[in-house]
């Protein structure tokens, strides 16, 4: 069978069951960069057809997608490639925008190689993704991680400006330790410590414990 007929084919077969699935069904090319099918609950979302997907290329990610967040699951995609094992996938949240003027909506999308060509190279990943609901408990748990996320890239400099030693202490603070206990774990003076403390706040330029905490949990200290 020829890489196009292995293609044909796992489509069709994808295309017979994927209105069973509680999510959206989307079939990617080799590479991901071009969706070559979607399930009919995905294509009503987006108001738009599976040749206008294909058509559409790239561009998909640009109209549909926060490009913020690329950086979190485009490696993971990179990966599931590289390692080209048809039992292996990935897992990450996305933001999807299903029209002009909508605003963003958190899905929870899954991915895996689906099938391989005669050379042994991947013909097409397969992604099932589902929208969590608003008023989900999930929302705000991950609303949380995605502001994190945010805040590690815009300070990332910042972080990356303090030594290993004041990375330590700032991981002790964030526990709210005092500096009396953090001398006694790191085997220094009080003064140290509190010297430590001043020149945290000025390079972080944070005021209060609340926002030496968001470094300590986005630069995972803590």
């Amino acid at each position: 069978m020829t890489d196009d007929e292995t293609i044909t084919r796992a489509l069709a077969e994808i295309a017979t069951t994927a209105h069973h699935y509680p999510g959206v069904v989307i079939v990617l090319n080799h590479d991901g960069r071009q969706v070559l099918y979607m399930s009919a609950r995905g294509l009503h979302a987006l108001q738009i057809t599976i040749p206008e997907l294909v058509a559409m290329g790239e561009e998909y990610y640009v109209r549909y997608f926060n490009p913020e967040e690329a950086h979190e699951y485009v490696p993971k995609v990179v990966e599931l490639l590289e390692r080209n094992d048809l039992s292996y996938s990935v897992g990450f949240f996305q933001q999807v925008r299903t029209g002009p003027g909508r605003t963003f909506e958190h899905y929870l999308s899954t991915a895996r190689v689906l099938a391989q060509g005669q050379q042994g190279q991947p013909l097409l990943i397969i992604c099932l993704s589902c929208r969590i609901e608003p008023g989900s408990y999930l929302t705000a748990k991950v609303q949380r991680l995605l502001d994190e996320n945010a805040f590690l890239r815009s300070h990332a400099a910042t972080f990356a400006s303090l030594t290993g030693r004041e990375r330590q202490i700032l991981g002790h603070l964030a526990r709210s330790r005092s500096s009396g206990e953090i001398a006694e774990t790191l085997f220094i003076s009080t003064q140290t410590v509190d010297t430590h403390r001043r020149n945290l706040r000025q390079k972080l330029g944070a005021s209060t414990a609340f926002e030496l905490g968001q470094y300590a949990r986005a630069f995972d200290l803590i």
